[in-house]
């Protein structure tokens, strides 16, 4: 059975810049916390960096071109703070500004949207060594900041932005289990992060709808990452524990930007260590974003721990394991991906179906969604059927969530190139092109003629 999409359907790729410009110390360029943070011995797999990546900053042009032979409608990148500028605020780097108008402009050329993220965890470092970075007080003001530079400078021809990409990782895995920059461990610590996280989010798309909307007349949003929990069995524990691990998960940071405020299980359960918003913090938030911006991988089983936790030390969960009383595991006849990632595309139509009923139905687009597979290279092509097993089950039960109602308006596929995978290094391949280390050679996969076909039909 053919799944058709609709005809104004958004078919695209995406990356972001620490995991595919190198670069990171050229043309005025300052660090950043995952600049600093590769050079911390047993921080990355094999000492791998973003020094180099797949040397995106110099072969715009050819990647461009890469784009456009695949016939991509749009292209989600990243701008690197510390590239605009260096310290965080004050001086703008002209040359990093030279090198998105460059990118901008070939992307439109090509006839691809440009799709913007402001912020994919690389912080300038100097902002985490001055001001605490993300636990700061000055953060969201300062993000702001740096927001309307890209407004100023780029919103004349970017009509789509994105302020955060997946808060949730940035607050659980770089401020609770540390294996992400910039490297904290503390059980209280992402909950402030996140509040912060949400406050830059709102500040920001304040600026542009006050200072820029009505006559560049663009959209922005932020992009939330979530994995589908299902219930374990029947037992309205097991149920409530699914609920309670998703609105730890996605509606922590949905819930303030689409109501308003936090959970009410978060509240109740974390009391005074959960941030509260003032009353105008409320409103900025509320009705904070054009679209729901979505990122989903996998699917996990969630049964209540209230009383059993022995799980907890091998599959880990969603967040802070003592806060949710939440026990994930997965079903031994699931396919995994080369990151030990559950395949289970009915996970993702029912997380989709979670979103529409839980937010009154917004215009969903799914800004990142892709496997790892372990690439092998025969006569100069990678013939990665698993990879485009993968990319079917998915898009076609997304498709089938449109034709239940939802309103999914686009796809983008993660990733465009093999990329520095931030602590895996280069040893996980998730990209639709092979790119050799150090990335002087890109290889064609079958999956990027599969999804070249899949945008000229319209259909999986």
């Amino acid at each position: 059975m053919t799944q058709q999409f609709p005809a104004n359907f958004i078919w695209g790729s995406a990356t972001s810049a620490y995991q595919v410009e190198g670069a990171w110390n050229q043309d005025g360029k300052g660090p950043s916390i995952w600049d600093v943070f590769c050079l911390i011995p047993g921080k990355v797999q094999s000492g791998d960096t973003g020094e180099i990546a797949c040397d995106h900053y110099h072969r715009i042009s050819a990647d461009v071109a890469l784009m456009k032979t695949m016939g991509l409608k749009a292209y989600r990148f990243s701008i690197a703070w510390a590239r605009i500028l260096p310290a965080g605020r004050g001086v703008v780097n002209v040359q990093g500004i030279n090198f998105y108008n460059k990118l901008i402009d070939e992307l439109l050329a090509a006839g691809i949207e440009p799709w913007v993220t402001l912020y994919h965890w690389d912080l300038p470092a100097a902002l985490e060594f001055e001001i605490d970075g993300w636990l700061g007080n000055e953060i969201a003001t300062v993000f702001a900041e740096y927001a309307e530079v890209c407004f100023t400078h780029f919103g004349n021809r970017v009509k789509n932005w994105i302020t955060i990409n997946e808060a949730w990782v940035v607050a659980i895995l770089g401020y609770g289990h540390g294996v992400f920059a910039p490297g904290k461990k503390s059980n209280d610590l992402p909950y402030l992060a996140a509040h912060n996280l949400l406050l830059a989010h709102a500040q920001a798309v304040n600026v542009y709808r006050t200072k820029f909307q009505k006559q560049q007349k663009g959209f922005i949003g932020i992009t939330n990452n979530c994995d589908w929990r299902e219930p374990l069995t029947d037992s309205v524990a097991d149920k409530e524990a699914a609920q309670r691990a998703l609105e730890f998960f996605l509606a922590w940071f949905a819930d303030p930007v689409y109501k308003g405020d936090y959970p009410a299980v978060m509240k109740e359960r974390l009391g005074n260590r959960l941030p509260t918003f003032t009353q105008e913090q409320k409103m900025l938030l509320k009705g904070s974003s054009d679209f729901f911006g979505l990122n989903h991988y996998t699917t996990m089983y969630a049964s209540d721990a209230t009383n059993n936790k022995e799980l907890e030390s091998v599959y880990g969960n969603g967040g802070l394991s003592e806060d949710q009383d939440v026990n994930l595991s997965v079903d031994g006849a699931w396919k995994l991906t080369a990151m030990q990632w559950a395949i289970v595309p009915w996970g993702c139509k029912k997380l989709l179906q979670w979103i529409e009923e839980r937010y009154d139905n917004p215009n969903i687009f799914i800004t990142e969604n892709g496997g790892a597979f372990d690439d092998k290279l025969i006569d100069g092509q990678v013939n990665d059927v698993d990879r485009i097993d993968f990319f079917k089950g998915y898009i076609t039960a997304i498709g089938e969530a449109i034709d239940a109602g939802v309103n999914v308006k686009g796809y983008f596929i993660w990733s465009l190139l093999d990329n520095f995978e931030w602590a895996s290094g280069y040893s996980k391949k998730f990209g639709i092109h092979a790119v050799e280390k150090d990335s002087m050679n890109r290889i064609a996969k079958a999956s990027a003629l599969w999804y070249r076909d899949v945008i000229t039909n319209n259909a999986v």
